[in-house]
């Protein structure tokens, strides 16, 4: 993302290509990871462009509230996995705090955005805003480093395994313990018929790395 005038902001113009890429993405078969990554010093997202939504009436803001909604959804959902680097800590209303999918992150991401109030990384990861926080370093992407190195770990493994664990994750979190199982058991067994399961059995049993092939 580099909208360096506008840190990022989310307007319409920026929310409409955001929403063509991410459903692009999905779509193609040979994107196995994504990481979602800002070029703007100090800046992940600034939030929404309220010098645009100062132009809109009613009717428009909440049509583009909507939207924005919709695609935070879609990252979440639709992306086969989305990894969301921030460089300074979490700015109020940020991008990235509006798509975490468990309540006690949602609940801290709004009291941050009313409040106004900015954390650092350390701080965030306490609260349970992020999943890992790391030292800047000299060059400024020490999370985008750290990021790409997760990638990396990602990108080997079985894609289908890895969109439908994601698929289970994001659905399970949000229901009880019994109905999460059933969820679990409904995406294994779409694993179950896979060229790769097998693929990852006979690797393990012949003791060499498995050649996995989406399919």
């Amino acid at each position: 993302m580099c909208r360096h005038k506008a840190k990022n902001a989310l307007g319409h113009m920026f929310v409409s290509q955001m929403r063509e890429l991410v459903s692009t993405l999905s779509n193609d078969s040979a994107a196995h990871v994504v990481v979602f990554r800002s070029l703007v010093p100090g800046v992940f997202c600034a939030g929404a462009d309220l010098k645009e939504r100062a132009q809109m009436n009613h009717r428009q803001s909440d049509l583009f509230v909507h939207g924005l909604r919709s695609l935070m959804t879609q990252i979440a959902y639709s992306a086969q996995m989305g990894l969301i680097e921030t460089t300074r800590g979490l700015l109020p209303g940020a991008g990235g705090s509006q798509r975490l999918p468990r309540t006690v992150g949602i609940t801290l991401a709004k009291e941050l955005i009313f409040t106004g109030k900015r954390v650092g990384g350390q701080t965030a990861l306490e609260m349970g805003l992020v999943n890992r926080a790391v030292e800047q370093n000299q060059t400024g992407d020490a999370a985008y480093r750290e990021a790409f190195s997760l990638a990396r770990e990602i990108l080997p493994q079985a894609p289908i395994a890895v969109r439908l664990a994601k698929e289970a994750i994001n659905r399970g979190i949000e229901v009880d313990m019994s109905s999460a199982m059933a969820i679990e058991r409904m995406c294994y067994a779409r694993v179950i018929p896979t060229r790769d399961r097998q693929e990852g059995m006979a690797a393990f049993i012949e003791k060499r790395p498995p050649r996995y092939t989406g399919e």
